[in-house]
């Protein structure tokens, strides 16, 4: 099969089946063989009714319905194990992404050998102060921590080859770093490509302000866990050595310096007054904390992660 295209949606009933229309007219137009992933993240309209009966049309369409809504990432993850196609496309579904943006991201990743192919918004209808600035603003800060080089982070038009949806694990809100996630895996070969974008015609957007300071968040806690992911006891153990050999230390001058007084006659100077004595304390205990934390930290990367955090509750 050359394409799977994947679709995670929230309460998007008026748009799902124009969407389906014009991504099968789109494929049988390029004569690429497809089928196309429906996640339902818990929806409260007529979503699921409307996939279910796509489904008895279409024998390409697929669903998988959450019990409750968990987010983009996990929709993601659990399409992506599903997925057979040898390029896997992912596309929002209330029509602000273009279905004819497909065949060329396919050759991009067919015939250009990239491994992914993000697309740029490079004209958005957004309302320039809650999503155009921030937006900029935070693609920009995404770009200096990650090394990833794209303009438009938070695109969900973007093309995969198979193996690269397969070899990373989505979860948290990390839909938004898939790029980062698949550098960090090896894969090197990331491009971006202009793609049309309009206003949506249906609805109101499922996703706040809010998402950017989540997605700063998550960026932060994606630059650490890449460098130090795979080897915390680098981070925290050096860490805590540090600051355990300082508080040590301290405390040995302060133990020294009470002995050169006695020696010299002078009583009365109580090392547990000296501000120092409890600084040269914390700075052990911290050390110590922060040692053993790496060693737990290393303890837990040789378990496998192997839980889901996200009930399906039907597959079509």
């Amino acid at each position: 099969m050359n394409l799977s295209i994947i679709i995670p949606l929230l309460n998007e009933e008026e748009s799902i089946e124009e969407l389906f229309n014009r991504i099968d007219v789109v494929c049988k137009q390029h004569q690429l063989s497809y089928d196309v992933w429906f996640v339902d993240d818990g929806s409260t309209d007529l979503s699921w009714s409307i996939i279910e009966n796509l489904k008895v049309q279409h024998p390409q369409v697929h669903g998988i319905k959450f019990s409750k809504n968990y987010g983009k990432s996990q929709a993601l993850h659990a399409a992506f194990e599903k997925a057979q196609g040898d390029v896997v496309i992912t596309m929002d579904a209330d029509l602000q992404d273009f279905p004819e943006e497909i065949p060329e991201l396919y050759d991009m990743v067919t015939k250009e050998d990239y491994d992914i192919v993000s697309g740029w918004k490079k004209k958005r209808f957004d309302n320039v102060m809650t999503k155009n600035l921030p937006s900029k603003l935070f693609n920009g800060a995404a770009r200096k921590l990650s090394g990833v080089h794209l303009h438009d982070f938070n695109c969900g038009l973007k093309a995969y080859k198979k193996r690269v949806v397969k070899s990373i694990d989505v979860y948290g809100d990390m839909h938004r770093y898939i790029p980062v996630l698949a550098a960090n895996a090896g894969f090197k070969r990331i491009t971006e490509k202009p793609v049309q974008h309009q206003a949506r015609p249906y609805g109101t957007s499922k996703f706040g302000t809010e998402r950017f300071i989540r997605g700063f968040l998550d960026l932060v806690t994606l630059w650490f866990v890449s460098r130090f992911g795979g080897r915390p006891m680098h981070f925290f153990g050096a860490a805590g050595t540090l600051m355990f050999i300082i508080g040590f230390l301290s405390a040995l001058w302060l133990g020294i310096s009470k002995l050169i007084d006695v020696s010299k006659g002078v009583y009365g100077h109580l090392i547990a007054l000296n501000p120092w004595f409890y600084i040269a304390l914390t700075m052990m205990i911290l050390g110590t904390l922060l040692f053993v934390s790496g060693f737990l930290g290393e303890m837990i990367v040789r378990s496998k992660r192997d839980h889901k955090n996200y009930n399906v509750e039907e597959v079509i």
